[in-house]
């Protein structure tokens, strides 16, 4: 159980300085956390890389479904190549059929085109009707690590999902859990899943002070923030 590592997802400077200090282990770097997570823009990405933990970068161009078309795939293969400029460790990549299935050939060729960049599928692995075959398909393709919530809204509610798919996974690619993984659960899923990365926002709800914002609608009325306390106590019970 010892050395679970601790990922954090941010979407802003401010929240990389924060995982750095709270003592993350990992960032996972995106745009626009509130929609799941987008490509973050270059700046961010070159902050990031001057880090000292390795980030790893969203590659999504919109939100919504994980079903692009080819216009959306130049995107995503000319965001792999800004953060291969950028210098960032890896990159976070997902994709899917009408179905709901992994597009395997498209993830094939996103993740050659990402070659010797570090490879983390995302949760559009918890879209798919069969968690075998998608976790075969990861295996094939080299990913390092799948993130997902066992299908459910929270990785809680689907811990009994995340279970078997750990089970089939039989140490061939790393299951971390997210979404809703806090302080108060995370000994939780080491305990029942033994588990050896967890994935967390470790964020904190923040109120916009100035109103003219709000009403402008330059900035919602609240706000999530990555916080350092909330890192670092979440690191520190993973320690226990």
């Amino acid at each position: 159980m010892s050395g679970c590592r601790l990922e954090v997802c941010v979407d802003d400077a401010a929240g990389v300085d924060a995982a750095v200090s709270g003592g993350a282990d990992r960032i996972e770097l995106c745009a626009a956390l509130a929609t799941g997570g987008l490509t973050p823009p270059p700046g961010l990405m070159a902050y990031a890389a001057q880090a000292p933990v390795p980030s790893y970068a969203m590659i999504r161009p919109r939100a919504g479904s994980f079903v692009f078309d080819a216009s959306e795939i130049d995107l995503l293969l000319w965001d792999i190549d800004a953060v291969r400029r950028a210098g960032l460790a890896g990159v976070v990549l997902g994709a899917s059929l009408p179905d709901g299935r992994l597009d395997e050939a498209l993830l094939r060729r996103l993740a050659g085109h990402a070659q010797g960049l570090g490879l983390t599928l995302h949760r559009a692995f918890d879209l798919v009707p069969d968690f075998a075959e998608a976790v075969e398909i990861a295996v094939e393709l080299g990913f390092e690590r799948i993130l997902t919530s066992g299908g459910e809204k929270t990785a809680l509610e689907g811990i009994e999902a995340l279970a078997s798919v750990v089970d089939h996974a039989a140490g061939r690619i790393s299951i971390m859990p997210g979404s809703g993984v806090s302080i108060a659960n995370a000994g939780h899923f080491r305990q029942r899943l033994g588990v050896s990365e967890l994935h967390s926002s470790c964020s904190v709800a923040v109120r916009q002070a100035d109103a003219r914002l709000v009403s402008l609608g330059f900035a919602g009325e609240t706000a999530r923030r990555t916080d350092a306390a909330v890192v670092r106590a979440l690191k520190e019970a993973l320690s226990m």
